[in-house]
């Protein structure tokens, strides 16, 4: 468990193609509503929600970006700083399905590889389905990522989507916390030899008339702050 003074807000990006469930998702994860009626996300809207995840706490920021071209310039900086990914295309449409490889690749030339998952979106529309289950499930394999078959109007696997993220997230934070743990270790192991003086006494067999004062760095602590807004708000 990370330290008790910590916060962990995790900033989730939900990219795809325009009309393919990104908006309603994320109201539906934090509102817990959902509408038929379609609007188009104008740049970038935001929402967040507030979890328990292995008994820490975890704020997700949860950002919906516009799916269409002509907001790629805004969308893209909004990219960064991301410290996971939902990819989302629609059962409905296959163009959505084969920009997934393009919407991947804009987010991974502003933040790098972080925690991803690949959801396929209104699977309750069986009758107007355009992609084969084995086509899904090849790119998921391909791109070695997990893949969530959801459906918004249903609340089908949306809270397991972010759910993982946040799990995946902390695993990552911890590991990079134990390693960067184990570098401050290894090198305060190697810093703060001095030569001093050093009286008949000593035991110049040991040390060669050479004192070794090992510095070790204070562990600084971030308080954390309270979130001012409930366990789910617009802003």
């Amino acid at each position: 468990m990370l330290e008790e003074d910590m916060e962990v807000a995790i900033k989730v990006v939900v990219v795809g193609n325009g009309a393919v469930g990104k908006s309603s998702m994320i109201q539906r994860y934090c509102k817990g509503i959902f509408t038929k009626d379609y609007k188009k996300t104008i740049g970038v809207d935001f929402l967040e929600r507030q979890i328990l995840v292995n008994d820490e706490e975890v704020r997700l920021m949860l950002w919906d970006t516009a799916g269409q071209e002509e907001f790629d310039a805004i969308t893209k900086a909004y990219y960064r700083g991301a410290q996971a990914c939902v990819l989302v295309f629609s059962t409905t449409d296959r163009e959505s399905f084969q920009a997934i490889d393009s919407w991947r690749e804009k987010v991974e030339a502003e933040v790098g590889d972080i925690p991803t998952v690949l959801v396929q979106n209104k699977i309750d529309l069986l009758e107007e389905t355009v992609i084969k289950n084995e086509e899904a499930e090849a790119l998921a394999k391909r791109l070695k990522l997990r893949f969530y078959r959801a459906s918004v109007k249903e609340d089908l696997n949306v809270n397991e989507v972010f759910k993982y993220l946040a799990e995946k997230y902390l695993q990552r934070l911890k590991q990079q916390t134990a390693e960067e743990t184990e570098v401050v270790h290894t090198t305060s192991n190697k810093i703060g030899v001095f030569n001093t003086t050093s009286s008949n006494t000593c035991n110049q067999s040991s040390s060669n008339g050479k004192e070794v004062i090992t510095l070790r760095p204070n562990r600084q602590r971030t308080k954390k702050s309270k979130n001012p807004f409930g366990s789910c708000s617009l802003l």
